[in-house]
């Protein structure tokens, strides 16, 4: 951090930092739920392997909500279930980064209280304000004590914790405000989920710390979760069935093994094409922009370049994919039946869909297929309740994601990317066919791809001077292509529709 801060500032900080760490012997006190000969197990089995402890206990973890999801369907309906949650979420933060989970004991404490104290209007302000002001120092501090680095600490957990929280808050005003009968417009379209009172410190514990999805999210609401545990979405208040009830085995095993074929895929491919420099990628230029690879063809540095990102995506879809078997083989992921009695789906778990992603032709396509339950959260949470503001809805998701300066160098070019998109779409689309797999749609796909994949390198980078010299070494032609495209294509005339 030192390349970035002065001394003047980054000395009282450092001081400030060490005085908090003063704490942490009483927080390793709290790390009482895993055996020590399990932590010293898993750094036997790193060093075997030659992984990093963080890394491997992060998978382990993942990997084990797959038993503890057998557990949790076979256990009785109720607090039951909750408790189980709870401990067995606490357990596995206890297992991945020690005793930086007590950054999320303090977070659900404080927020509780807010929620039993204060009354839900002012609850719905008071709790997304505090969370967003931890989630915002835990970016802080992580960059300043491991600038550039990936190293795992609780600011994971925590970004899925906070949009439970918000989420929450909001439910919880949603409900006041159907009790009062004074529905906005946006209490409306999230009546489902309103919540009519604080939940009990079990429930929830059991939501906040729930172990399937602790790690990795999806966030999903609290309505679902505890439907879930209380068995709403399968039975009636008599406690019949609401309809006939699919088995969860292959909602199960199918994202299991995808996500398996995904880590995979992450582990060969990062290694055979690595963006950032395998033996110091914290302090080393990264390899895209060294001297050596620029000396290539431009069309072999951006296929590199694009194949590097594409291996790069699959660790988030081995965590999403396997969060969401995980999440299934409980019924967490099912939505329920309809009004006929028919199963409605499995899209409460789901986070991503990988294909639809893959091949977007646009941006909004995109951006609906990849982390879907953060765009909820944003779409419910932020958009809706500042009068469709893209400013805060983007501003809340730069925050959320961290200060680094490469995550608002994409942030600020995709709405260049997405007027283009809508400029396209009024202009040329009318005027070619519909179907995605025309030459038109197939023309969409290639260019949001390239275009997408030229801009995300800053997001990866983190570091302005890398994402500035990468897109330098890529002629800035994603940028100049979006204004070109602009200027040329706002002159053509607009299609008349058919019933003009």
């Amino acid at each position: 951090m030192d390349r970035i801060l002065p001394e003047a500032l980054s000395v009282p900080i450092a001081l400030a930092i060490e005085k908090v760490y003063a704490y942490g012997p009483m927080a390793e006190k709290t790390v009482v739920l895993v055996p020590s000969f399990v932590t010293s197990s898993v750094e036997g089995l790193a060093e075997a392997i030659g992984f990093d402890v963080e890394t491997l206990s992060y998978t382990l973890g993942m990997f084990l909500c797959y038993p503890l999801g057998m557990i949790m369907a076979s256990l009785p309906y109720g607090k039951m279930r909750h408790l189980f949650s709870f401990l067995l979420g606490a357990f596995l933060l206890q297992f991945t980064i020690g005793k930086q989970w007590i950054h999320h004991v303090i977070a659900v404490v404080i927020s509780y209280t807010f929620m039993l104290i204060l009354p839900p209007k002012v609850t719905k302000t008071v709790v997304p304000t505090f969370i967003m002001l931890y989630v915002t120092l835990g970016h802080l501090h992580r960059q300043f004590v491991n600038y550039l680095g990936w190293d795992l600490d609780f600011t994971g957990s925590h970004m899925v914790l906070a949009m439970k929280l918000y989420s929450l808050a909001y439910n919880l005003y949603d409900g006041d405000l159907i009790r009062l009968g004074k529905e906005t417009r946006a209490t409306t379209k999230c009546a489902h989920l309103a919540v009519t009172g604080v939940p009990g410190i079990i429930e929830f514990l059991g939501y906040t710390f729930n172990f399937s999805t602790i790690l990795a999210g999806p966030a999903f609401e609290y309505k679902i979760y505890a439907d879930a545990c209380e068995g709403k979405n399968l039975f009636d208040d008599k406690g019949k069935p609401k309809g006939k009830i699919p088995s969860q085995v292959m909602p199960t095993l199918k994202p299991f093994l995808l996500s398996l074929v995904c880590l995979a895929a992450f582990v060969v491919g990062n290694a055979k094409f690595p963006l950032l420099d395998p033996t110091d990628p914290q302090n080393f230029t990264p390899v895209i922009i060294t001297e050596e690879f620029l000396k290539k063809p431009w069309l072999d540095r951006y296929a590199y370049s694009w194949i590097a990102l594409f291996f790069i995506r699959m660790k988030y879809y081995f965590a999403w994919k396997n969060a969401e078997g995980a999440s299934n083989i409980w019924y967490a992921g099912f939505e329920g039946f309809d009004k006929d009695g028919k199963p409605k789906g499995w899209e409460n778990s789901n986070n991503v869909d990988m294909l639809e992603f893959e091949t977007a032709p646009n941006v909004k396509t995109l951006s609906a297929a990849w982390n879907k339950k953060t765009a909820n959260w944003l779409g419910r949470y932020v958009y809706m309740r500042t009068g469709g503001s893209l400013v805060a809805t983007y501003g809340l998701s730069a925050f959320w994601h961290g200060f680094y300066p490469g995550y608002y160098m994409f942030f600020l070019s995709v709405p260049l990317l997405t007027m283009c998109e809508r400029l396209g779409r009024k202009k040329l689309s009318p005027r070619f066919s519909p179907k995605k797999w025309s030459l038109y749609g197939i023309c969409t796909i290639v260019a949001t791809s390239l275009i997408v994949e030229y801009i995300v390198i800053a997001f990866q980078l983190l570091a302005f001077d890398w994402a500035v010299e990468a897109w330098k070494s890529h002629y800035f032609f994603g940028h100049i292509l979006c204004i070109l495209f602009y200027g040329i294509v706002s002159q053509l005339p607009t299609p008349k529709t058919k019933g003009a």
